[in-house]
């Protein structure tokens, strides 16, 4: 199993992130969240740092400019399209890198998740559900009900979000979906917005990576 440690705004942070093999590293370019990152270090800086770690920038609602200029000023191997963009759009950017659209999921869901997905099954690399919220996009520390991927099919690897931390390690255990590829962790590891608790995010490595 895979770890993704979203919401990082500290490179000393990240070097660490990177030693502990965890494969995702997210980045927020969405200047309405506490972890933006376009003024917590510079692309340069990111850029010259020798990592295993697959940087992804997280944004919301962008334009294809703002996207791809963040994809090559900082240097990042994958974008996470967590906004409302049509499967147009995500067809425009998944021809210049990789894609991860995430999927909103209400507490009760009444949509089938296979039919929300199907219009962008050509147009992104993976999935990632996370929980919905009125009015936020992420970050909400809160989970949905995870039982409701398991009714749906789902043919493509996704990752599982949404209020993920050390107290949901025995759940993660017994989670299994044919796709599910990766926990994404944020709020739930850490000790303010953006800082995270590098004991807590050790912990969830271990033993994400057991599974």
């Amino acid at each position: 199993m895979n770890l993704k440690v979203c919401g990082i705004t500290n490179l000393d942070q990240l070097v660490d992130i990177d030693r502990l093999g965890v494969q995702f590293g997210g980045f927020i370019f969405y200047d309405q969240s506490p972890r933006f990152v376009d003024e917590k270090f510079s692309p340069e800086d990111l850029r010259k740092l020798d990592l295993k770690i697959k940087k992804v920038g997280v944004f919301v609602n962008a334009t294809e400019e703002e996207i791809m200029e963040k994809v090559e000023t900082y240097g990042l191997d994958m974008v996470q399209l967590h906004g409302d963009e049509t499967p147009g759009f995500c067809k425009t950017i998944s021809s210049q890198v990789t894609v991860i659209k995430v999927f909103r999921i209400n507490a009760y869901n009444e949509q089938n998740i296979d039919w929300m997905v199907k219009p962008y099954e050509e147009y992104c690399d993976y999935y990632l559900f996370d929980t919905n919220r009125k009015q936020e996009y992420g970050g909400t520390g809160e989970k949905f009900d995870w039982n409701l991927l398991l009714e749906n099919k789902i043919n493509k690897p996704f990752f599982l979000s949404g209020g993920i931390g050390l107290s949901d390690l025995e759940k993660l255990k017994t989670f299994s979906h044919p796709f599910f590829f990766c926990v994404d962790i944020n709020s739930r590891v850490e000790l303010q917005p953006g800082i995270k608790d590098l004991g807590a995010v050790h912990q969830m490595a271990d033993e994400v990576f057991s599974y």
